[in-house]
């Protein structure tokens, strides 16, 4: 989770980077805003590709673990149906 939050927070902390530096380059409006999404994705995509990496990392092993307490689950709800069946 912490490192989902990091990487959120730099994505927005270079948005609001790049929304400063177009305002006062004189962009305005619709334009500012677009402008500023696409170089701080672009800028995101560079610079980020390192977070990114441990947050992928760290949100695939947390979803290993989903899945193995699921199978858990599973395990527990079709042996209670099995023995519902027998009675």
């Amino acid at each position: 989770m912490r490192t989902a939050l990091a990487y959120t927070s730099a994505r927005i902390a270079l948005f609001l980077v790049a929304l400063v530096l177009l305002y006062f380059a004189g962009a305005r409006g619709l334009l500012l805003a677009a402008l500023a999404l696409l170089i701080s994705g672009i800028a995101s995509f560079v610079l980020l590709s390192r977070q990114r990496d441990v947050m992928s990392g760290a949100l695939t092993i947390r979803l290993r673990g989903v899945r193995h307490r699921t199978g858990e689950f599973r395990a527990r709800l079709n042996e209670g149906t099995r023995a519902e069946d027998r009675d």
